[in-house]
């Protein structure tokens, strides 16, 4: 959304919070300002003072249509208010006072004229037509980059600087569902299961012992509605039973460094995109067809036989004999590197995949003679250990890929070396700290060890990003999601009404509130939403990349749209105890700040 778009939500935001929807002789409790339930309220006495005095907190009731709320002035005066009893209290109006003896409205009405109200203004705030708030070739960042004093790009390779097609993942995952059958010796009825492109999304837990497939947020607690057992959704009170009670799992099963604890693993890879559909094929299978099953045997042959694609070569060979189909933006791969060198910069390669398919692709993305691109160029890398083992020594390899026997002494440019370690890379190259920027998509393989023990920038690539940027800028999940959060704010606002009525109102909103959460969750992916957010936490996923990435984006392209002196910043979000100072954010009913007065006596 350009500026004066997000300017004039603001203002309309502000006119709305001064207009106030109920006649005089209705009495109303005010809201304290800044949230999308009290901002966009109707009380004239939701507006914020640039003294920093009290606002948004007096009684000034909605009850006075048309004309301003009288504002206390002191600190003695709010105490002097809460200490009032309400039937003693008046409201000032234009110079003349207004006692409580006016009539009442029921507290039935009273929550649903409130909850007209916000959904009429949260309408009127989103207009069709102003929803493509996002660029999907955005770069996001997590910390300040100054890309001025980066003077040292370096790339992995799979998912960084070459992005495959889709229809790798099915051939990924028949060849592993043929290998069960054939050398583990499951079933042939597991050969009716088809790839399924959109059940699994990356970021997801599966607990070994459990045979399930589930979503984590931040804090480790499982989000219910997310759990799957095969290709069937495991209910609420069963997962809640399986694990005692509580959908929190403790950090000793699901951490490990690499994510790796030793119940559950977390896939963080879209490699691993092939081997959940494929673990929750063969559990499903078994229990569809009531056959008696060890869920941690299935596992290990389900993560071998994924495993044999790859270490067997299939999926390079499929790759490198129809580098067109498998290979997405070559060109765009091409442009960033040219970009890079001709400015000056030194560029380096570090990759776990062998170099005659690295070689088949970069020759098709960048030319024959790809490698003048590059300073320095290590295959078989085998990360996460070349990042934090000082054991395997560099070796070099012959322009025919062949091993040789001489020492390495230095990191030469147009050679080809194999295996090694980061601590014998820095000392050859003298590479350090914030000035080498290095780009992957594994988060735990890729990024987390230069970010926390050795100082480099990190960029994450995340292709996810362009699909589910998409779904962002949609009028429909701006529409639910602004409606989510307004509403939210009124549950919380009015969860002091505690009558028989209220109650029956506030359960009639939670349960709308819970509709409006599956809405905005299947927009992403049915099964498991986006692989950003649970209802309403960060992942673990999101976690874990705000942790391990200064930056993150869909693709390398995405450089392209950049100045190499340009600065990347980090939005400045509010914390949970801070007020929202920015119009945008006054829009998204963000904060949280509890009726002053009523809260007076706790201090």
């Amino acid at each position: 959304m350009s500026c004066p778009k997000l300017g004039n939500l603001g203002r309309t935001l502000w006119q709305r919070s001064k207009t106030p929807p109920f006649s005089r002789s209705v009495k109303i409790q005010a809201f304290a300002c800044g949230s999308m339930a009290s901002g966009i309220s109707g009380n004239p006495g939701d507006k914020c003072c640039k003294s920093g005095s009290n606002c948004g907190s007096t009684r000034a009731s909605a009850a006075a249509a048309g004309s301003p709320p009288h504002s206390p002035s002191s600190p003695a005066h709010r105490h002097q208010v809460v200490g009032k009893m309400r039937s003693e209290e008046s409201l000032g109006v234009s110079g003349r006072s207004y006692s409580s003896t006016a009539p009442q409205i029921d507290p039935k009405t009273y929550l649903w004229a409130r909850y007209k109200e916000m959904k009429r203004l949260v309408h009127d705030l989103i207009p069709p037509g102003v929803c493509n708030l996002l660029n999907p070739s955005t770069i996001y960042a997590n910390n300040e980059v100054d890309l001025d004093k980066v003077d040292i790009y370096g790339f992995d390779y799979d998912y960084t600087l070459a992005l495959y097609s889709s229809s790798l993942d099915a051939m990924i995952y028949n060849k592993a569902r043929d290998f069960l059958v054939e050398h583990y010796k499951y079933p042939q009825d597991i050969r009716k299961y088809d790839y399924i492109p959109n059940f699994a999304a990356r970021g997801l837990h599966y607990d070994i012992q459990k045979g399930l497939l589930m979503k984590i947020d931040a804090f480790h607690y499982i989000q219910l509605g997310s759990v799957y057992r095969g290709f069937s959704p495991v209910p609420d009170d069963e997962v809640l039973q399986l694990y005692g009670g509580t959908n929190h799992v403790p950090l000793h099963q699901v951490s490990g460094f690499y994510g790796k604890g030793p119940k559950i693993k977390q896939f963080m890879d879209v490699f691993s995109l092939p081997e959940m559909t494929l673990l929750a094929a063969a559990n499903d299978y078994f229990i569809t067809n009531d056959i008696e099953y060890d869920p941690e045997h299935l596992y290990k042959d389900v993560s071998e036989a994924v495993g044999m694609v790859h270490i067997k070569g299939y999926m390079y060979k499929w790759i490198m004999q129809d580098v067109e189909k498998f290979i997405l933006h070559g060109d765009e791969t091409y442009a960033v590197l040219h970009r890079l060198a001709s400015s000056g910069k030194k560029l380096f390669l570090i990759t776990n995949s062998p170099f005659s398919f690295v070689d088949k692709g970069m020759r098709y993305m960048v030319g024959k003679d790809w490698r003048e691109f590059f300073d320095v160029v290590i295959v078989q890398a085998d990360k996460p250990h070349f990042f934090n083992d000082c054991v395997k020594p560099f070796r070099r390899l012959d322009s025919n890929g062949d091993l040789q026997w001489s020492k390495i002494r230095t990191l030469d440019k147009g050679q080809i070396y194999k295996q090694g370690n980061l601590f014998d890379f820095l000392r050859l190259t003298g590479w350090r700290g914030s000035k080498v920027l290095y780009f992957g998509d594994h988060l735990y393989s890729d990024l987390a060890d230069l970010m926390l023990r050795h100082g480099w920038r990190t960029g994450a690539i995340v292709p996810e990003l362009e699909v589910e940027t998409k779904v962002v800028n949609t009028e429909q999940y701006a529409q639910s999601l602004t409606w989510l959060q307004a509403l939210t704010g009124l549950l919380e606002r009015m969860q002091m009404h505690r009558d028989p009525e209220s109650n029956k109102v506030l359960q009639d909103w939670l349960k709308e509130r819970e509709e409006l959460r599956a809405v905005t969750k299947n927009l992403f992916n049915p099964q498991f939403g986006s692989i950003f957010r649970t209802c309403h936490n960060p992942t673990y996923f999101s976690r874990r990349l705000c942790r391990f990435s200064d930056l993150y984006m869909a693709s390398l392209s995405c450089l392209l749209n950049y100045d190499l002196s340009y600065t990347f910043y980090p939005r400045r979000t509010p914390l949970q105890h801070e007020a929202p100072l920015w119009m945008d954010q006054l829009c998204t009913g963000c904060m949280k700040t509890p009726f002053l007065e009523e809260m007076a006596h706790i201090r």
